[in-house]
Order: C-alpha cells, then sequence, then structure tokens
C-alpha cells in the first residue's frame, strides 16, 4: 500500500537582520523542532480588506522630481504583479502636514454651494501618482480619503490648525465629500471610502487638524455626511474615529450606541501612535465586539519623529529609534514610548492587529526624503521608500520587506484562520487565502534561530527561522 506523503509543500519567503530582504529561501528543518505551530483552517476570523500605504503630496512630489526609471522603480515595486501589490491605500484631502503648502479644494469664501470646488491641487502629483499605480497594478487597489481640515473659512477659529466646523456649514462640509468623489471619478479613480476626519481629537494645533467629540461625528454623520452621499448615489464606505487605540472604546461606544447611530458607519479607523509596542489588544476586540460585522482598519503608521536613516540597514533592525512619546508623553505613558527597532514595531503592530480583528492596514508616506519630507510643518518621519532626489537614487528599507512579507502573500479576501503556537515569544499569523492558499507570517524577535514544526492537518514541515527574521510561509 502506497505511503501517503505527510509533508506539506511550502514556498518561505525571509527578510532577516543578516541581510535577507523577501528572500526565497529553503531552510528545511532536519532535526525535531523545538516549536509547534498547529494551523486551525477552520477556525475563522476576519476577512481581510487589504495592505498597502498612503498617496501624499510629499510622497508624490518627489517622485516627479526622479528620472522615469526610478520613478516607474519604486511604483512598481510597490503595486506590480512582482512588488508589495499593495490592495488598500490612503490619501489626503485637501493638504495635511505632508503637503508642501496649506490648500484646499474650496479656497473661495462662503462658498457654501461649493460652485468653485476644484481638485486641481492634486493634478501634478497625487492624481498622476494614483494613475501610474493603476496602470500597473494587476489586481486593482481601493483607497481610502480622509480630510485633515475643512476649510477655514467652515471653522470657529477660521484657522487651519484647531478649530470646529461650525454648524452652519454642515451640509457644505457633507456636500465636500460628495463633489471629491465626483471630481476623483472623472479623473478615472474611484474612492472606495472615506474617514470623516482625521485625528479628531487633534494634534495639539502643530498641522491641519480638525476637532469632533464622539458626538459630534457621530451626529455629523448621521445626518449630513451619511444622507448626502446616499442621495447623491454614492456607495463610498464611511468610517469613524481615526486616531489612537487608547481611546477607542469611548468611540465606539458612541458610534455604534443604536442602530440610528451606527447605520451609516461602515466600519471604525485606528492609528498606532499611541504606543511603539502595545497592540491595545483588548480595545481592539472591545471595537469588534460592537459592531462585529464592521470594518476595523488601521489607516495611519509611521516610524514619527525621526529622520530617516540612508542605505543603513542595521540601523531599521536596531533598538535606537524613539517616537513622538519619548520627549513629550505624559510621565505615566512614558512607558508606552521606549526606544524600538522600527522593523520589530512594524512586524508586531501588524501581527498584533490581525490576531485581533483588524481587517485592513495602511502605512503613512510611500515615500519620503533623506530628511524625513517634504513636511511643512518639519515633522520628520520614516517611510518605508527614501529617495535623495538631487542625485536620482532611491533606497529601499527594510521597512518596505517587512510591508510585503503581508501586503504581497495575504490577499483580499484572505480570512484570518486560528494558529496554536508553543513558543509566546514567536509571533504568528495566517490567513486562507481566496485561492486556497495558506499564508503564515512568522516574526522572531529573538538573536538566535529557531525551528518550527508547522501543521496543517496530518501534514507538517519542519523549518528553521534566523534570529531577528520576519518569515512568510506560504502553503499551497
Amino acid at each position: 500500500m502506497k505511503e501517503v506523503d505527510k509533508k506539506l509543500n511550502v514556498e518561505i519567503y525571509q527578510t532577516a537582520a543578516k541581510g535577507d530582504m523577501l528572500t526565497k529561501i529553503s531552510p528545511v528543518f532536519e532535526g525535531e523542532a523545538a516549536i509547534n505551530v498547529v494551523l486551525k483552517p477552520d477556525e475563522e476570523y476576519q476577512t481581510i480588506t487589504g495592505f498597502g500605504g498612503s498617496f501624499t503630496e510629499a510622497s508624490a512630489h518627489l517622485l516627479n522630481q526622479l528620472g522615469k526609471p526610478n520613478r516607474e522603480k519604486v511604483i512598481k515595486a510597490y503595486f506590480g504583479k512582482d512588488g508589495a501589490k499593495y490592495s488598500l491605500t490612503r490619501t489626503h484631502m485637501n493638504s495635511c502636514d505632508f503637503s508642501v503648502s496649506n490648500y484646499s479644494y474650496a479656497p473661495v469664501e462662503d462658498d457654501v454651494e461649493l460652485e468653485h470646488f476644484s481638485i486641481k491641487e492634486d493634478q501634478d502629483d497625487i492624481i498622476p501618482m494614483i494613475k501610474e499605480a493603476m496602470a500597473v497594478s494587476e489586481d486593482g487597489f481601493k483607497i481610502v480619503s480622509s480630510p485633515w481640515t475643512a476649510p477655514p473659512w467652515m471653522k470657529d477659529n477660521n484657522d487651519w490648525r484647531g478649530g470646529r466646523l461650525l454648524p452652519k456649514y454642515n451640509d457644505t462640509w457633507a456636500l465636500f465629500f460628495s463633489k471629491y468623489i465626483d471630481a476623483y471619478k472623472e479623473e478615472g479613480i474611484d474612492i472606495w471610502g472615506f474617514t470623516v476626519e482625521n485625528e479628531p481629537l487633534g494634534n495639539d494645533n502643530n498641522w491641519e487638524s480638525m476637532h469632533f467629540s464622539p458626538e459630534e461625528m457621530t451626529s455629523f454623520v448621521q445626518h449630513h455626511l451619511g444622507p448626502k452621499l446616499e442621495a447623491d448615489g454614492h456607495t463610498a464606505k464611511i468610517l469613524g474615529y481615526d486616531q489612537n487605540r487608547e481611546h477607542l472604546n469611548e468611540w465606539v461606544d458612541v458610534m455604534y450606541k443604536n442602530d440610528a447611530a451606527s447605520k451609516y458607519f461602515d466600519g471604525t479607523a485606528i492609528h498606532w501612535y499611541a504606543s511603539t509596542y502595545e497592540v491595545f489588544p483588548k480595545a481592539l476586540q472591545y471595537a469588534h465586539s460592537k459592531a462585529p460585522e464592521k470594518h476595523l482598519i488601521q489607516t495611519e503608521a509611521c516610524v514619527d519623529a525621526e529622520i530617516p536613516k540612508w542605505k543603513d540597514d542595521a540601523w531599521y533592525w536596531k533598538k535606537e529609534a524613539t517616537d513622538w512619546g519619548w520627549d513629550w508623553a505624559p510621565e505615566e505613558d512614558k512607558h508606552l514610548h521606549p526606544k524600538y527597532a522600527p522593523v520589530n514595531r512594524y512586524a508586531r503592530d501588524i501581527i498584533g492587529c490581525l490576531n485581533n480583528w483588524v481587517d485592513g492596514w495602511i502605512d503613512w508616506n510611500m515615500v519620503l526624503d533623506k530628511q524625513g519630507g517634504p513636511n511643512w510643518f518639519k515633522n520628520w518621519c520614516v517611510a518605508p521608500v527614501i529617495v535623495d532626489p538631487e542625485n536620482d537614487q532611491v533606497y529601499f528599507t527594510p521597512i518596505f520587506y517587512v510591508m510585503s512579507h503581508f501586503s504581497r502573500f495575504i490577499r483580499p479576501g484572505a480570512i484570518i484562520i486560528g494558529a496554536d503556537v508553543s513558543d509566546k515569544e514567536l509571533q504568528v499569523t495566517a490567513a486562507k487565502n481566496p485561492d486556497g492558499s495558506i499564508a503564515v507570517v512568522v516574526f522572531n524577535q529573538d538573536e538566535n534561530s529557531k525551528s518550527l514544526n508547522i501543521s496543517l492537518g496530518e501534514k507538517t514541515a519542519s523549518i528553521e527561522i534566523s534570529g531577528q527574521a520576519l518569515q512568510t510561509i506560504v502553503i499551497n
């Protein structure tokens, strides 16, 4: 009688401190593996919407300054069939801190009917970047658009920064979203969804912002934005909140308190800046429990308050980076903002999110320069791709490859499945793709390599993962 083959058919891709960059490897372990990873494909969780980054004016402005070969190289790396295959992206409506200047699509004061509405500010940079990405993306991608602020004339402080939307302009601001969809549609670009306001709690009035309380945002969506999009025949998703996870509970309590409040919300958006390593799993679980059928999407993340290191891969693996909270967090929150390795921050957070009901994860700027800009407020940050436009050079940081481990191999429509891991220090998430393949992402933060025994039913594969390494194991 023929013996049944009990070996799993796997492909292994590794990014590691030792130098691998999404490298296809064959580290099959011959001895007895020390760690057991048991996959449970019948234990199903959330359906994945996608992974990706953001089309900002800063990124598009920099790409405009590169030579054509390098510009195409970056676009293909993010969206091409042999690249990261980004599937979920974000852009800003009006300007943000990662703009070259302050601007609005409705610059004429008291233009209540928005007769002078125009997206011409985007036509030299953001729109061409999006169109080039669309041209190379075989599967396409979704776009979430977020305003940092309404035009100053619509606000109670008549300023780009801080303040609140004047109630008399509620309908005008709702019309603004509808006109934006139409204007982008004319350019051949579909907008999949909106967040109502980027960081409604504010950013200490440093750059473009506008304040909403949970009650104010819910009322605006319930009585103005939702009905307006519906009346105009638009199906774009509406995501509420759009800030840090430590305040998530109080927002979802208001957004989803009853059917009338929750009717027009398609989900909740979150950011990661409350901590460099704390995922806030209880808050994510709570948000899911309040609205299990709705989206929970990470819409922004970056290594903030740092000037990127140029062509220094090792730095991205070292526990040297800090964030805004290292200097500015209140004393009682300092423990949430230690030094960290950028690679660890991304890998830990994405895996932690996927294991706690998050269905989409969007990075911030796709491209920045060696200073961590351009940014009109000089709010320098790191991006996965750093460029030197003066010398027409491009640097793909290790963060780019970390993002690719998820975006390339866990596709829209994938379902997160159960995975039992015998080593609690090893981070693991697993997803069943629409094509039937299973992608298992494993992060080993330790200096030493580890051996794993991955089992799916009666079939197994013994694998070794290097120290300080991220692996995606594809089971066909």
